[in-house]
């Protein structure tokens, strides 16, 4: 292993900061870290440039049977069919321009939600702590580290407080390496070794750290060796793979059905120019070579959507998968409730006061009683701070405890000089508390704040008012009461408690035992007012929600029960403990029965996500925490706080938060819901339309019939009604009714729930009206090709527009929903339909295309023919509703 690049590591930590131009406890101005931002570049790697907009374009000429069209054109110039290559080459050039535009947006719509994702990190500018995006980092910038975070870049730790580091993606190791802001090394010493310097890009695995920047982006050890960093190349979602697998059965499908059209020409003596071209162009028009490329579009497009609601997507197979979501296991801090915490109450032996009462908590700085030590372990034993401007800055819980602190006259800054700050041991959600050593001229003491269970069990001994005495029976059963009390008010409660060492410190494991108990302190999260709502609808569309948090059983007792979240058949609640005492197979059961899981570890987890799976159930799973990561990355849809999450977990995850809100993820789902419609409304349209042209053809000419379409239609078809409202109905926002609907199968195929028949059933009564006109037509106009062909022809295109609308429901019909509610489809239509009537009374284009206007009898039978589709797909449907009515009748 190679020794660090630079010798930085070596430097006196005086000298390094003095060269850094920078104060730890004040770290850079904002103005500074412009200037260095502006000259040194964003910290960031280099990686793969985004396809030009040039070369996104040359692809859309790439597809085979678009190289099949360039070849027809080269054919007709060699022919000397200069106005039919001329026409061929126009209509491949708009398509390609369509085609370019759609996915040069769904590009940059990905690209866009890269950055919405981008990791942040704590870093201290002007006095103050701030989370900004890790790119703007610059040398000389001091950053916090804690469990979870991926180090933003380079850096000299300054303090640290049980630090390790996983730094395998950088030197192999996979045991996590522990640093120490002592460690003095040699300038041989191998990277792996080094243990003053966190490296960019590695994970934070425990404890906590304090550092100055002083490398970031390509000049990082990362940077150094990001060559050999390559990016997983984008893998195809479930869907598109099956769509592409069934596109190659449909080019084998028309390729036949082309085959025997070209032949039937032949036979009945047509030019073989003429059938060459009908029957290249038939293959074009009919095989759907871009249904893979339509869901990419289809994902892209819904996944902007979704970002737009607070809901960042980092897989797209994961927008399939939410539409098959059938339970939600959610964190209770944050996700259901609005993770602004308030404190409601205190209790200590001789204190017991509530914010109802309105009266304001004071408390004398010389009287150092249980109330004392209690709101001083509220404000030492934190990472949360208090600044002279009277901002704040830290999570949640810690800021009540810290405001609540601040209210009562004390100030964390004067108890900071009076209390220095020793030791740390972190908080995590094992341990459940957090502990830290100070010292008061040569006396030393611990202060502790955490879990009551976790911290009582520590406690031998109580504070009376300035005298400790044990912690009898009658005490402890005082303190067990105002704990119920407070729990069955839905207060999240936290023990406090404290212990001198006296100027001899024992070892750390021994801090923490024969604790003196000084108080409790309860806060009020209140639930956020949408996720009663949002737990309605999603028990309305079969989906299951179930609150998993480390709260006390009573306090996510009271919560569940305000939300909505207790019902007749899951009203258990069960603790961690008692999840874990039970069998996988007594798990499997009780879970169907289960609401609530309090006092939950990371492991629990894990393991309520396997007994879901193991029932058949499609379980999204949220998480923050480090330790959340191995459950949120087993879930079917792994879903991570955008706002306390950490980089971990975002990493595991499928789908970000923004706004950590539960809300949200029911947003998502009736949005992934809605994507899936719309690609199968894309898949239903276009092979709809696909069959309505190839039956026409193939029908007139079996029958022997002139044909109804020459080649040009043939494309234009293909661009016009192919192109617009396709993608208009990607645009469809989700039907109201999404979310009364039980979640999909995730095995269905692409056909399921009727979708083929529908196709079919379609695609025939499109050719069967366009047929009948031509026939009534040559009839009719004794034997007029040109008008019987203009008529054919605008009843198909007609008639595939009108089927768009259609296409918008898979449950109704037009005729109660309407043609309102999709703009671009409308849209669409309207220049589509626009579009061919220029064709037919512009006398050029009437000309390229074989074209001749019609008069005001023909209008009114293409109008008439074209919605004869539309009234016999009504008719089946209601003849359906009425025989399933007849047969529930029956049953009854």
């Amino acid at each position: 292993m190679r020794p660090l690049a630079k010798s930085w590591h070596l430097t006196p930590i005086t000298k390094l900061l003095t060269d850094l131009d920078v104060k730890p406890q004040v770290g850079l101005t904002a103005k500074a870290a412009r200037e260095r931002l502006h000259r040194l570049g964003p910290n960031l790697l280099d990686t793969k440039p985004p396809v030009s907009p040039l070369l996104l374009f040359f692809r859309q000429f790439q597809d085979f049977m678009v190289l099949v069209l360039l070849g027809t054109v080269v054919i007709s110039v060699f022919l000397g069919e200069y106005l039919d290559a001329t026409a061929i080459f126009a209509i491949i050039f708009l398509n390609a321009v369509l085609g370019f535009s759609q996915e040069y947006k769904a590009e940059q719509s990905l690209l866009a939600l890269g950055k919405l994702a981008a990791p942040h990190c704590k870093v201290l500018r002007d006095g103050h702590k701030s989370v900004v995006d890790a790119s703007t980092l610059v040398p000389g910038d001091i950053i916090f580290l804690e469990p979870g975070d991926r180090v933003p870049a380079d850096a000299r730790l300054l303090e640290s407080q049980l630090l390790a580091v996983d730094e395998s993606n950088l030197t192999g190791e996979s045991v996590p390496v522990t640093k120490n802001e002592e460690y003095k090394g040699t300038p041989e010493t191998p990277i792996g070794d080094v243990r003053n310097v966190v490296f960019k890009s590695t994970l934070v695995t425990r404890g906590y750290g304090k550092a100055v920047v002083v490398t970031t982006g390509m000049d990082t050890e990362i940077g150094e060796i990001a060559y050999l960093l390559q990016e997983k190349g984008d893998e195809p979602t479930p869907l598109q793979r099956r769509l592409a697998q069934l596109g190659k059965v449909l080019v084998l499908a028309c390729l036949a059905i082309v085959a025997v059209v070209f032949l039937a020409g032949i036979r009945q003596g047509l030019p073989v120019y003429r059938m060459f071209m009908v029957g290249v162009t038939l293959a074009v028009a009919a095989i759907p070579e871009g249904l893979p490329a339509v869901v990419t579009i289809a994902l892209s497009l819904g996944v902007q959507r979704m970002s737009k609601q607070n809901a960042i997507i980092r897989q797209l197979p994961a927008v399939e998968t939410l539409g098959c979501a059938t339970v939600i296991c959610s964190d209770k801090t944050g996700t259901l409730t609005l993770n602004q915490m308030e404190v409601q109450a205190l209790w200590t032996p001789q204190t017991k006061w509530t914010l109802s009462e309105g009266k304001g908590l004071r408390v004398d700085p010389g009287v150092k009683d249980a109330l004392y030590y209690a709101l001083v372990s509220g404000l030492l034993c934190t990472n949360a701070e208090a600044y002279s401007d009277g901002t704040f800055f830290g999570e949640p819980t810690e800021l009540a405890l810290v405001r609540l602190g601040e209210r009562s006259g004390l100030r964390q800054a004067a108890l900071k000089r009076t209390y220095k700050k020793v030791n740390t041991i972190p908080f995590d959600s094992e341990r459940k508390r957090m502990s830290v050593l100070v010292n008061e001229g040569r006396d030393q003491f611990v202060l502790v704040k955490g879990a009551p269970d976790v911290v009582m069990q520590r406690c031998t001994h109580i504070l009376l008012g300035r005298e400790v005495v044990p912690l009898r029976q009658d005490y402890r059963q005082q303190a067990l009461g105002a704990l119920e009390e407070m729990a069955e008010g839905a207060l999240r409660v936290l023990a406090t408690a404290y212990k001198p060492l006296g100027s001899k410190v024992p070892p750390a494991s021994q801090w923490e035992q024969g604790l003196i108990l000084t108080g409790l302190i309860g806060m009020l999260d209140p639930p956020r007012p949408e996720v009663a709502g949002a737990i309605r609808a999603a028990r309305l569309g079969g989906i299951r929600t179930i609150m998993v948090t480390g709260d006390h059983k009573k306090t996510a007792a009271a919560i569940a029960e305000s939300i909505g979240l207790i019902t007749p058949s899951a009203s258990q609640v069960m603790t961690g403990t008692e999840w874990e005492n039970l069998t996988p197979l007594q798990q499997r059961k009780e879970i169907n029965s289960t609401a609530v899981f309090a006092r939950v570890a990371p492991s629990h987890k894990l393991s309520i996500v396997r007994a879901l799976q193991a029932n058949g159930e499609i379980v999204a799973m949220t998480g923050d925490g480090v330790n959340d990561a191995p459950a949120v990355k087993e879930a079917h849809i792994g879903v991570s706080m955008g706002i306390q999450g950490t980089d971990v977990t975002r990493e595991a995850s499928d789908m970000v938060l923004l706004d950590d809100n539960f809300g949200t993820i029911i947003k998502a789902i009736r949005e992934g819901r809605g994507i899936y419609d719309n690609i199968r409304k894309f898949i239903l349209y276009l092979l709809g339309c696909n069959v309505g042209e190839v039956l026409t053809m193939l029908a007139a000419t079996l029958l022997g019939l002139p044909l109804p379409l020459i080649p040009m239609q043939i494309l234009w078809m293909n661009l016009v009604t192919d192109g617009l409202p396709a993608i208009a109905l990607g645009l469809d926002p989700p039907d109201k009714d999404s979310m009364l609907e039980r979640p999909r199968d995730p095995k269905e195929g692409v056909f399921a729930r009727g979708l083929l028949q529908r196709i079919l059933f379609s695609g025939t009564m499109i050719s069967l009206a366009t047929l009948a006109l031509f026939l009534f037509s040559l009839w009719y106009h004794s034997g007029d090709i040109l008008r019987s062909r203009t008529m054919a022809f605008t009843t198909l295109v007609l008639a595939q527009l009108v089927f768009s609308f259609q296409c918008r429901w898979e449950r109704h019909s037009i005729f109660e929903r309407g043609i309102w509610g999709n703009t671009y489809l409308l849209v669409a239509v309207l220049l589509s339909a626009g579009a061919q009537v220029l064709i037919l009374y512009n006398s050029f284009l009437a000309n390229m295309f074989q074209t001749m206007p019609l008069t005001q009898d023909d209008w009114i039978l293409v109008a008439l023919f074209s919605i004869f589709p539309l009234f016999a797909e009504t008719v089946l449907r209601m003849m359906r509703k009425a025989v399933k009515r007849h047969l529930s009748l029956l049953k009854v």
